[in-house]
């Protein structure tokens, strides 16, 4: 099937989707939750033969982290996203605003769906779940594209999503699920037909579909987190904040991989902040001055230190004179992802986040929350750093934060 056949079908299915009451579409979800259950066991057959592939061609240990769909309740995760956004409102003909121009004569917003979305996604097999929830919620036809590496995973939950909403209301070709390679180029030529695309992968795969499409791009190439240490602080609230920041899922986008201290700490507080890294088997990357530790998790830093995303158990690290330094640092190093400020000072935490430019800035929080799901807003589509219009963590209306 050729890629304009692709998207003009999804094109057709969205003018009878976006028709639906919000009680088909979330029954639609219910029938996809429930079949995607009771497969559960031939999915993770499948996903297990995606990690030992993944890990014979010794593929990079956070994207096999993303692929792995056995652990740390992944699956069970991806069930109850799919199942919370059939819950959540109808997001669809919802007035924004209500305004009396003359008599006779009233001007209403009403939420309506984008259209065709082109979601494209390396390893994170759980995306097709995810989007698909997403999708059929808010009344938009989607056009999904896996990575190679997850390919016996996608392959046998498309086929799931398939059966499953022959059995509903909505229009097969609402989600169709592609496997070409080649398809990608092609589709993203489609602008009459796809309203907006969205990638979910690598730095390179996010750059080389902005370069190479007309049509909106929604979504970020990197998420260099940072992590800033005012002098005025709790120790022990600092610790537990930049653990959980970095170790509690290094593969994840809102994973911090910088850390910027004040000076003017005491040596040994600075000290105990860098132990407790190394106490959880994360390497530091730090500047000579922070050189305190004799172990082998700590490494010097190098050009490109402030700049990289690891997604993995490292961290750059280095002092800085005050918040005006940091804040400096960060607004030139960032990603425009997601940072932290960790003070107890209130003044400093205001004047952080007023003068941060990214699309999650957090006060005495991990930056790990920045995430849909855990905003409470349901399984998400992704995270904006575009300004214009969406930014933040993308749920099912596509607003921002």
């Amino acid at each position: 099937m050729s890629s304009e056949r692709i998207a003009k079908e999804a094109n057709l299915a969205f003018s009878t989707l976006k028709t639906l009451s919000n009680e088909e579409r979330s029954n639609a979800l219910q029938i996809i939750h429930d079949s995607l259950k009771e497969k559960k066991t031939n999915i993770l057959k499948a996903n297990e033969l995606d990690l030992k592939n993944a890990e014979s061609q010794n593929l990079s240990s956070s994207l096999i982290k993303r692929l792995d769909l056995s652990k740390s309740g992944k699956f069970d995760s991806m069930l109850q996203g799919i199942f919370d956004v059939a819950n959540l409102p109808d997001p669809v003909g919802k007035v924004t605003l209500a305004k009396k121009l003359d008599e006779g004569l009233n001007l209403y917003r009403v939420t309506a769906p984008i259209g065709v979305l082109l979601i494209i996604f390396e390893s994170r097999p759980e995306v097709i779940a995810n989007i698909t929830a997403l999708a059929v919620k808010s009344g938009n036809s989607a056009i999904l594209k896996g990575g190679k590496e997850s390919f016996q995973t996608f392959k046998i939950m498309s086929e799931i999503v398939n059966q499953a909403l022959a059995k509903t209301k909505v229009p097969p070709k609402a989600i169709q699920l592609i496997e070409s390679r080649e398809d990608v180029s092609d589709l993203l030529n489609q602008d009459k037909y796809i309203d907006l695309v969205i990638p979910r992968g690598s730095n390179e795969l996010v750059r080389h579909i902005k370069s190479n499409t007309k049509i909106p791009v929604l979504g970020h190439a990197d998420g260099i987190c940072s992590i800033y240490v005012d002098s005025n602080y709790d120790l022990t609230k600092a610790k537990r904040i930049i653990i959980d920041s970095k170790t509690n899922y290094p593969a994840g986008c809102n994973a911090v991989e910088q850390l910027l201290i004040n000076k003017n700490l005491p040596k040994e507080e600075i000290k105990e902040i860098l132990q407790s890294l190394i106490d959880n088997k994360v390497t530091i990357h730090v500047t000579p001055e922070l050189k305190l530790i004799d172990s082998e998790f700590v490494k010097d830093v190098v050009d490109d230190s402030f700049d990289k995303e690891y997604l993995s158990f490292d961290i750059s690290v280095k002092l800085v004179n005050n918040i005006d330094e940091a804040i400096s640092h960060i607004n030139e190093h960032s990603s425009k992802h997601t940072e932290c400020i960790i003070t107890e000072d209130e003044a400093k935490a205001n004047k952080f986040l007023k003068s941060i430019d990214s699309a999650g800035i957090y006060w005495n929080a991990s930056t790990r929350f920045a995430d849909g799901f855990r905003y409470g807003f349901g399984t998400e589509v992704g995270i904006s750093t575009n300004k214009i219009h969406a930014r933040g963590p993308m749920v099912i209306s596509l607003e921002n934060m």
